[in-house]
């Protein structure tokens, strides 16, 4: 993507375009793109249209929609705009529309990873042409979801590639590559939109990527042939897979789906930085990596542009050079960039806001679903209410490449993943204030999980038949077998098929068989949920009913998520400022 080559506007300063509505007494966006011209005095009280924009190419565009002009007396000497860089009280225009109508909309902002963050707090307008002209939109032919829902969690995969396109990086070398997944970021918004976590996944990861369909220019779809073994970053750019390709890859590898991307350069860096007046970092030490041409000393900093970019690049000025410590490096950068646009001087200031939403939408590609200000405007307003407080950075947990005598790659750490990922697929916060906010939600659950309270019967006198109602094919006999051989439950039977299909694994008890109940439930990891008491205790040597649902995932393997995040797991959290090591 060359996000220099795409809708550049006319060297236009928005922040020059407010002008005084006499009528309101508020002062209002108009987005002139004209040059500074000779004017007609207007007639007294005759309202007064702005000259229509340029569109790409130069075609003049439809007029806008007509802005009351100031009476007679409201003009300053030379019949200019008034009041060029000052802001209204309240930053309202006209109301709303469709884009059909020409009406302005509420501008989105941000950056890739902060874009999502801070799109619904901007208060100025600007027209849908201009903004959609800036966006690079690709089919990903059916890798995500469909959609974002409302009421459902949203998962955006963020890529950053090191393509070199754009001006000034040609010098960063590899100048003709068509670029890999660099830097991934899997951001997860909780259903409630209280919380998200970003888990970024390291390029030099060993994974296998899927069979990919990916859209030709001509319209077509070819499938691209899947790998096994290899890094992770090749599921972009190589062999001409798409950012659909990284996103059917991510799916695969976490078992979470996807539901958009946005994927961003190195110009994103640079000019995302300097719009929002530089983003402020800590160094616990003086840098001087020829590499990345990163040159600083010890202490608190402000960069943008070049040495924006450069700080994201380096590897060899932190931690031990390798990649995951650039992954650290990073978060942080995201972060401080996140408070920075939250903060008041960003969002009170119109010429950083226009600035802003201008980087934003030159740096991205998205996908179709998000392709346009209007989709990306409702993303915005799902994700305004996420404070950075509640924003958690962690990285996918990997060990080295067991199979390489010298280091370069890294796999997936089983023990320590699976319980992360889980916690994400379920929707668990891994923010502590989040947890904490949460606590006296948790108490309406406590008299179901007093269900669990009690004693627990000998694995030997548990007594169950297992059906297998949704779960995989051959999980009823697989359960049987792992009770028995793992657990000592000799006195299981498997039943075979249910009646019928279950979303949730249920465990079907009468009350004199509470203990045999708790006792199965420690086993399998069910939650209390999945507890189904009876009314009338049962006869003798009546077993109990454990119905595999669709939840259900193996044998041996918990269908409650874990409540803290596993020991040693990498986190950076988006409130909080620290100093690069």
């Amino acid at each position: 993507m060359d996000a220099q080559g795409r809708g550049r506007a006319d060297e236009i300063d928005p922040a020059d375009q407010w002008v005084l509505n006499p009528r309101t007494g508020n002062y209002e966006l108009r987005l002139d793109r004209s040059a500074p011209q000779q004017q007609q005095r207007p007639t007294v009280g005759a309202p007064r249209r702005a000259p229509a924009p340029a569109a790409p190419g130069g075609t003049p565009a439809a007029p806008s929609p007509a802005v009351p002009g100031p009476r007679r007396g409201d003009l300053p000497p030379g019949g200019g705009r008034r009041g060029g860089r000052k802001r209204g009280s309240g930053g309202k225009g006209p109301g709303g529309g469709k884009a059909g109508r020409r009406k302005k909309v509420l501008v989105v902002t941000g950056a890739t990873m902060a874009f999502l963050l801070v799109g619904g707090s901007v208060a100025g307008y600007l027209y849908y042409r201009h903004l959609n002209g800036n966006l690079d939109v690709i089919d990903t032919a059916g890798a995500g979801t469909g959609g974002f829902k409302k009421d459902q969690p949203i998962n955006i995969l963020v890529i950053g590639t090191d393509k070199r396109t754009g001006a000034g990086n040609e010098g960063y070398g590899d100048k003709n590559s068509k670029g890999h997944a660099d830097t991934t970021i899997l951001f997860h918004v909780s259903k409630d939109r209280t919380n998200a976590t970003a888990v970024s996944i390291p390029r030099d990861l060993i994974t296998d990527i899927p069979e990919c369909p990916t859209k030709q220019p001509d319209g077509s779809v070819k499938t691209i042939p899947g790998e096994k073994g290899v890094r992770f970053n090749t599921s972009l750019g190589q062999a001409g897979r798409d950012p659909g390709c990284t996103m059917r890859t991510v799916k695969q590898l976490t078992g979470i789906p996807i539901d958009h991307f946005m994927m961003a350069d190195f110009n994103a860096v640079k000019t995302l930085s300097t719009a929002v007046g530089g983003v402020p970092v800590c160094l616990a030490k003086p840098v001087d990596d020829d590499k990345s041409k990163l040159k600083l000393p010890a202490g608190e900093h402000t960069l943008s542009g070049e040495q924006a970019l450069a700080f994201v690049r380096t590897r060899h000025a932190f931690g031990n050079e390798s990649d995951l410590d650039r992954i650290k490096t990073q978060q942080q950068f995201l972060g401080s960039m996140m408070r920075q646009m939250k903060s008041k001087n960003t969002l009170s200031s119109p010429k950083k806001l226009f600035s802003l939403a201008e980087a934003a939408t030159k740096a991205l590609s998205v996908d179709s679903g998000i392709g346009s200000i209007a989709k990306l405007t409702d993303l915005a307003g799902e994700l305004k209410g996420v404070n950075p407080k509640n924003v958690t950075f962690t990285t996918l947990p990997v060990v080295d490449n067991p199979a390489e005598k010298i280091k370069a790659t890294v796999v997936v750490s089983p023990s320590q993943a699976e319980p992360l990922l889980q916690m994400i697929r379920e929707d668990v916060s891994l923010t502590e204030v989040e947890q904490q906010e949460k606590a006296a939600k948790d108490a309406a659950k406590a008299q179901q999980e007093a269900l669990l309270q009690g004693n627990r019967a000998q694995p030997g006198d548990v007594r169950v038949q297992i059906f297998n109602g949704g779960g995989p094919q051959g999980s009823a006999s697989a359960t049987l077998v792992w009770l028995q051989n793992n657990k000592s439950v000799t006195r299981a039977s498997n039943e075979g098929n249910a009646p019928a299909k279950l979303d949730k694994t249920t465990l079907e008890y009468a009350p004199n068989q509470a203990d045999q109940a708790r006792a199965l439930a420690d086993m399998m990891g069910l939650p209390a949920t999945a507890l189904k008491i009876g009314t009338t205790d049962a006869a003798p040597k009546t077993p109990m009913k454990l119905t595999l649902g669709a939840d259900f995932k193996g044998a041996g393997i918990p269908l409650t998520a874990p409540q803290q995040v596993p020991e040693g797991v990498q986190r950076v959290e988006a409130d909080k400022a620290v100093c690069a090591k």
